[in-house]
């Protein structure tokens, strides 16, 4: 069922128009190798970030800063991987993230590939910058998360329909006031950005510093009649602190007034909408004004007083599909025409989870020690299911476990970390005919351990004897390494064990027993 709430603020206190400090966070330059300053905000490069991908260059004249590089990621041969960039945060907080792609015929293709961009273990959107860049212009995404951990991730991800290099120009972690859409359960949701406008406004995006969290209000009602301008409306304490810049216009009528917005066709989905309304023209007509509104022919709100102190209608939850009809009406007795300010609509992004923290630390580990790890271990290493890491099996369930490593002749080199023993859930581990050395580490705390496959490698050292004590090993093959010493007989006398130890060792004949 739609959930409509009605937030009626007065003016708590006079707005003095000053440049606010600019809002806390992150700012990424993809593809960047120093830091920069623009218009007075730090962007950093993004090496700090993210471990795979080029940075590349273009050289196109009059593109804004940001713009003029990107990170480029390869298309490789498996049809879904994802690349992901991994970025510090304050655990609990809530954020405005927002990417920035400008294609620039870096993959030498006509188009821009389509893919799609992931945060944390969530498929965010498909990217599609193809209808913007044929009008020479960038596209951006907007989304509100609320960090559950001290990272967040955000990641371009190749699917089927990808046919050339993924890549991404900006990154940006905003930090959000609380109150901001605080009527969303982020336990369980994300907000996507679907439209955000100014009505009756046709200047450039309004942003920082007239918005102090940055959000990006497009103009919307050009060579439109009915547009008015209204001034010296004066607006503050809405939970979602819009700006007071989009109550400069307004898109008025004296009669009914039919809007198609947000300007596109609608998924069938769930939204979050807020409109906004604020008006003193009638501060000394007596006139009120009140009105009535519907969507798509279903009553969204009625007798909606509007005042000078300003209006907010949200819907925290309410169906949509295909185009949306708004119907602003006069209600009976109202003895002016209806106006409208500014609007939102998010889709209700149902958040698929993350990988338990104990896993993901544990496997950052076992990648820390290799030296060429696969292209894609960033980010969440399960999730979303279709993006799982390279050779990494995961569980079924709400509890998501790491249950099984296949990392067999993928050339793997380095050494194989101790770490691998918190990752309590594997059943299998396959490293097989790869190039790693040094110690096999204890083990023994994966008690669902079944098979350990570490032949064709070049370990080291003794075999430990606490192989012999996980209750389930059935299979472990050691042949082709460089171990030395005896073989424990908690291995030689474990019932049921397929042991594979030779050719390719160096282990000594246990002594006789004494006599």
């Amino acid at each position: 069922m739609a959930f409509l709430s009605l937030l009626f603020l007065l003016l708590l206190f006079a707005v003095v128009r000053s440049q606010p400090s600019p809002p806390k966070g992150i700012l990424i330059d993809c593809g960047a190798t120093v830091p920069s300053v623009i218009d007075n905000r730090e962007w950093l490069p993004d090496g700090s970030y993210v471990s795979a991908g080029v940075s590349k260059t273009l050289s196109i004249p009059g593109l804004f800063p940001t713009l003029t590089t990107l990170r480029s990621f390869p298309l490789l041969a498996a049809a879904r991987r994802k690349f992901c960039y991994v970025v510090p945060v304050f655990r609990g907080a809530k954020y405005l993230v927002r990417t920035t792609y400008y294609y620039g015929g870096v993959n030498r293709e006509k188009l821009p590939p389509v893919f799609d961009q992931i945060v944390d273990g969530t498929v965010w959107s498909v990217v599609n910058t193809t209808d913007d860049y044929v009008n020479g212009l960038s596209s951006y995404y907007e989304g509100v998360f609320v960090s559950i951990g001290k990272t967040m991730s955000v990641c371009v991800a190749q699917n089927t329909y990808t046919n050339s290099d993924p890549f991404i120009s900006a990154l940006e972690f905003v930090i959000l006031g609380d109150s901001l859409y605080n009527t969303t359960d982020f336990k369980k949701y994300g907000l996507s950005l679907v439209a955000r406008h100014s009505f009756g406004y046709n200047g450039t995006i309004i942003k920082f510093p007239d918005d102090e969290f940055d959000r990006y209000w497009e103009p919307f009602g050009e060579n439109n009649p009915t547009i008015r301008s209204i001034r010296n409306v004066s607006v503050s304490g809405f939970w979602n602190l819009p700006p007071e810049k989009i109550f400069d216009t307004v898109l008025m009528s004296e009669h009914p007034t039919e809007l198609q917005w947000p300007p596109g066709s609608l998924l069938n989905d769930t939204y979050y909408i807020a409109l906004y309304f604020a008006d003193n023209s009638n501060a000394s007509s007596g006139s009120s004004r009140v009105l009535n509104i519907t969507l798509n022919g279903i009553e969204y709100y009625n007798n909606l007083k509007v005042t000078p102190f300003g209006v907010v209608v949200f819907a925290s939850q309410w169906p949509l599909s295909g185009l949306t009809k708004i119907i602003l009406t006069p209600a009976a007795g109202s003895g002016v025409g209806p106006l409208v300010n500014g609007g939102e609509i998010f889709g209700l992004l149902e958040l698929g989870g993350r990988t338990i923290t104990r896993d993901v630390t544990a496997l950052k580990r076992v990648k820390n020690n290799l030296q060429n790890p696969p292209i894609d271990w960033s980010g969440d290493p399960c999730l979303p299911r279709a993006y799982s890491w390279t050779g990494v099996s995961c569980s079924e369930g709400p509890q998501i476990r790491v249950v099984a490593l296949n990392l067999s002749s993928m050339g793997l080199s380095g050494s194989l970390s101790p770490y691998i023993a918190n990752l309590t859930a594997l059943t299998d581990i396959w490293l097989g005919n790869n190039n790693l050395t040094g110690p096999i580490p204890d083990v023994s705390s994966l008690r669902r351990l079944q098979t350990l496959h570490l032949e064709d490698n070049h370990f080291m050292g003794q075999v430990p004897s606490s192989l012999g004590n996980i209750p389930r090993l059935r299979e472990l093959f050691l042949q082709n390494n460089n171990l030395t010493g005896q073989i424990p007989d908690s291995l030689k006398a474990k019932p049921g064990l397929n042991l594979q130890t030779s050719p390719g060792n160096n282990f000594s004949q246990s002594p006789p027993p004494a006599k």
